[in-house]
């Protein structure tokens, strides 16, 4: 498989790489030397900067255009996360790393991540994302577009 790097990969491209079912977004990037810890496999915070990495991509794809561009975006923030370290990973392999969100209240989201290399999963991420007004004085609502999104394209469930 020629592995497109830092592109989103259409949903064949993400099953030829092995993944069990296609994500609304996935991006391909390979592991650098500088990403490796003492004992010559990924460090723990790289992971976390792959899961940000594409958290951004996503945000700035699907979610940030469908906010009122007649006023300033929300900050979008980490509430809680929780990491599952599956398989270490090493120098030089290829991965693809996933992002879709699972449900949606007012005010935040619920996002799952994945993190896929040589057909097998390597890492989990799972958090809530919680939008604020500009100055960060209170909650930013999600817009009905955000909402729909949501459930169209990611298959997440509004709660509350």
């Amino acid at each position: 498989m020629n592995l497109r790097y830092h592109t989103p990969l259409s949903p064949d491209e993400q099953r030829a790489f092995g993944l069990a079912a296609p994500q609304p977004l996935a991006l391909a990037d390979r592991v650098r030397f500088a990403e490796l810890d003492v004992l010559r496999h990924v460090n723990n915070k790289a992971y976390m900067t792959w899961f940000e990495t594409l958290r951004v991509v996503y945000g700035d794809l699907f979610t940030l255009p469908l906010y009122p561009s007649d006023s300033p975006p929300p900050r979008v923030v980490i509430r809680s996360g929780h990491v599952h370290y599956v398989e270490e990973m090493r120098m030089g392999e290829d991965y693809v790393t996933t992002a879709g969100v699972t449900a949606f209240r007012n005010t935040s989201y619920t996002m799952h991540q994945e993190l896929w290399a040589a057909g097998r999963l390597r890492a989990s991420f799972d958090c809530v994302i919680v939008t604020l007004l500009p100055d960060g004085s209170g909650r930013y609502p999600l817009p009905e577009a955000v909402r729909a999104h949501f459930a169209r394209v990611d298959g997440a469930v509004a709660e509350g």
